[in-house]
């Protein structure tokens, strides 16, 4: 099992994407978390096997119907303590 941090840029709040990762990565039966950031990006973290993360990310890049994906960083990340994947509220 691997993780991978994301952020996602575009338009990206207000249009469901955060549960749309949450069915996504749960399908996948990936384990993690996604969050609405101030600055109107979403972060998530999400650990499974390789093909399942690199499914995730083709999913973020498409992201929900009334979404624009502008961008996705990703990078290496430590496995999260969760033992499923969910939506966190927005840090402040």
């Amino acid at each position: 099992m691997i993780a991978k941090h994301y952020i996602i840029e575009g338009r990206v709040q207000g249009v469901g994407f955060r549960y749309f990762v949450v069915r996504q990565a749960r399908s996948m039966g990936l384990v993690g978390w996604v969050r609405n950031l101030p600055d109107g990006t979403v972060e998530a973290i999400a650990a499974g096997p390789t093909s399942a993360l690199s499914e995730l990310e083709d999913a973020l890049r498409q992201g929900p119907l009334m979404s624009r994906v502008d961008r996705v960083a990703v990078v290496d990340a430590p496995i999260p303590m969760q033992s499923t994947f969910e939506a966190l509220s927005t840090p402040r």
